[in-house]
């Protein structure tokens, strides 16, 4: 019989530019996941560990998962670095995901780990270039926001709409940045401020890009049985699917869909016992505003080619009928690499708990996580129920 799993604890630092060292911020998020099991835990009962994280900045080490039982503190346990660009988070809860399904571990630990500061500008430009192709297309002096420029410069033409669909994904990610204490961009903006924003890639401007973060995410993960021992409100998983696509964009069929995206979410929707129109609230992978666009429809949140009129009528706001990104998302939270895909558990697991504030989702019982890797190579989509 497979075994269900559960989220029974979650933390993370604050994203954003930190003085903190990258062990200071695994421990800070570690801490925070181990405190919030509602019965306590001790780290020795953990079977093993994964550790995301792209290695960033000028920290990284050849064997960073090794951090990770340090900091538990937890010598001995097995460990294993997950590297899925930004989609390392989203990788290694899937791998969790499945060691606990398949019933050879009891707890496992997912962190996600980034310090991504540390680096001057242009270094930083190259990091983040590289989660994508880097032999063709930036031969042909492509930027990694240059890439997502391509695609919401066709998306746009395509749904004869303008510049103002990006602004209102911007405007309402801020919103709800500004009421997450864990965010990077803490700040409202409005139409006017991105609309008046400096160009960064056309269509593409300042408040249409994720910023560079530092930060670090962990969830504890735990099989059925013994979940129902350390609380009684576990966040329960009910489907994961993970998928990839071409590398570089000139081998797709579409500019405007992600197909690894739709492939991992048919894959999340047949283990799960509901289907897309239940699911009450989404944490999609916003590392440019377009990119929000793509996702509902590519997961099958709103109907085909209803993308933009969501958006503007503000039916994906928080108080809409399709909450999206009440973190802030990537766009206003922040995108430290590896940490983010465990960071929007972080964000299912206090919301369908009722302990998310001022930002807190009204009676939500089913969620959807969406982590993507580079412009859409690989793909995971986790769905959690109360």
């Amino acid at each position: 019989m497979t075994e269900r799993v559960a989220v029974v604890g979650a933390g993370q630092t604050r994203f954003g530019v930190l003085p903190s060292s990258p062990r200071a911020l695994l421990r800070e998020a570690l801490g925070e996941a181990l405190a919030s099991v509602d019965r306590g835990l001790d780290p020795g009962r953990i079977d093993e560990g994964y550790l995301a994280s792209l290695g960033f900045g000028g920290w990284q080490i050849g064997n960073p998962a090794a951090l990770l039982a340090e900091a538990l503190p937890h010598p001995g346990m097995p460990v294993l670095h997950v590297e899925d660009a930004c989609a390392s988070g989203g990788g290694g809860l899937r791998t969790a995901y499945q060691v606990l399904r398949g019933g050879s571990a009891d707890l496992v630990v997912v962190a996600g780990l980034e310090k991504m500061s540390d680096n001057p500008p242009l270094r930083r430009r190259y990091w983040l270039g590289v989660s994508g192709e880097t032999e063709f297309e930036r031969l042909c002096g492509l930027t990694f926001a240059g890439v997502y420029a391509l695609m919401a410069e066709r998306y746009l033409r395509e749904r004869a709409i303008g510049r103002e669909v990006l602004g209102a994904v911007a405007v309402k990610n801020h919103e709800n940045g500004a009421l997450n204490p864990k965010a990077h961009f803490q700040k409202r903006i409005t139409r006017e401020d991105h609309e008046n924003a400096p160009p960064v890639a056309e269509p593409l401007g300042l408040f249409d890009c994720c910023p560079v973060s530092d930060g670090a995410a962990a969830v504890v993960l735990a099989r059925g049985s013994v979940a129902r021992q350390l609380t009684d409100s576990p966040v329960w998983l009910e489907g994961f699917g993970g998928a990839s696509d071409t590398l570089a964009l000139a081998g797709r069929e579409s500019l405007t869909s992600l197909a690894a995206t739709r492939r991992a979410v048919r894959e999340a929707f047949r283990q799960a016992p509901f289907e897309p129109r239940k699911v009450q609230l989404a944490e999609v992978h916003d590392c440019f505003t377009i990119a929000e666009l793509l996702a509902l429809e590519d997961l099958g949140l709103v109907p085909e080619g209803e993308g933009p009129a969501w958006t503007l009528e503000g039916r994906t706001g928080l108080t809409g009928e399709l909450p999206v990104n009440a973190s802030g998302g990537l766009k206003a939270k922040g995108h430290p690499l590896g940490a983010t895909g465990v960071g929007q558990f972080v964000e299912l697991f206090h919301q369908l708990r009722g302990e998310a504030g001022k930002r807190q989702v009204p009676e939500a019982e089913r969620g959807l996580a969406h982590n993507i890797g580079g412009s859409g190579a690989t793909c995971t989509v986790a769905l959690l129920s109360r």
